[in-house]
């Protein structure tokens, strides 16, 4: 029996700075990126990734924090999933520490970072439907120290990619000082990856309810005409659970026929197929995970 390991990297270049490492993907354009490696090096292992070189991040202290600015949080793409889901960090998004304590296992929480989850564009990403939700920005940087902004739904989306040796370089987070959960529902007990998840966001200022649906599809879903409808009822300036009685379920059950609406009529006039047995489950899972998260924002 013979084993053959993965072809190695021609080369592993470790930037200190974002600049340098944007400046070594320029020179290299055939080089990958990597952070904490838990999806590159699981696409090494199998076969399925041969990278002619290695642009480490991990030496960039600068994308390893957050700082504030202008009412919103400025976050690292170095970030991991450990750091994100400490408790000074939940006090500041606290859907997005959920997200960073549900993402896995602790040698994946310790090694996989924010930057690293959204480039990847898994569609169970834990991050996504929570950065889709608050309708977060990403800050790429580019040759000669260029920086541009662009909206993380934007990138998920394939509507505005990464050109050669951009990075990401920082996630634009507004604080919203308001009620967030994140929930998800995995196909096996403890950590693992979603078959389906929610992340619900309630914006007071804009008198608003936020919510993406996750990993049901290639990128988080947001449910638009749920969100108004559950906004309209909120009592925004009273007594905010005070919702009329049934109106929770009535919101869970919107956003599940909105992101897995039913079959749509043939063009012969026959009537559409059943959804299958599958396909049912996981729309009631997402009208629970939706009723429930909405539910613990308003509580």
């Amino acid at each position: 029996m013979t084993t053959h390991a993965p072809q190695a990297a021609q080369s592993v270049t470790l930037p200190a700075s974002l600049d340098e490492a944007v400046a070594a993907l320029a020179a290299m354009p055939a080089a990958v990126p990597v952070a904490g490696g838990t999806d590159l090096m699981a696409a090494v292992n199998r076969g399925l990734l041969r990278p002619a070189g290695l642009v480490g991040l991990g030496r960039i202290n600068e994308i390893r924090g957050w700082q504030y600015q202008d009412g919103h949080a400025l976050l690292g793409a170095g970030l991991t999933h450990a750091r994100m889901g400490r408790p000074d960090f939940a006090a500041l998004i606290p859907a997005l520490a959920a997200a960073a304590r549900a993402a896995g296992p602790p040698q994946i929480r310790n090694a996989g970072t924010l930057g690293g989850n959204i480039a990847s564009a898994a569609p169970t990403g834990d991050a996504l439907p929570v950065l889709a939700a608050l309708e977060a920005a990403l800050v790429i940087a580019g040759p000669d120290g260029a920086r541009r902004e662009i909206p993380v739904s934007h990138l998920l989306a394939g509507r505005d990619m990464l050109a050669p040796a951009e990075l990401i370089g920082y996630v634009r987070v507004p604080l919203l000082h308001a009620p967030q959960v994140f929930l998800k529902a995995t196909g096996r007990t403890g950590p693992g990856r979603a078959t389906a998840s929610v992340a619900v966001v309630l914006d007071p200022a804009r008198r608003g309810v936020r919510c993406a649906v996750g990993a049901i599809a290639p990128m988080p879903l947001r449910p638009l005409e749920a969100e108004r409808w559950i906004a309209s009822l909120i009592d925004w300036d009273g007594e905010r659970a005070a919702l009329a009685p049934g109106a929770l379920g009535a919101f869970g059950e919107y956003v599940a026929a909105a992101c897995i609406p039913d079959p749509a009529p043939s063009a012969d006039g026959a009537p559409p197929p059943p959804l299958s047995p599958a396909v049912l489950h996981l729309r009631r899972t997402v009208a629970a995970l939706a009723r429930r998260a909405l539910g613990r924002a308003l509580s």
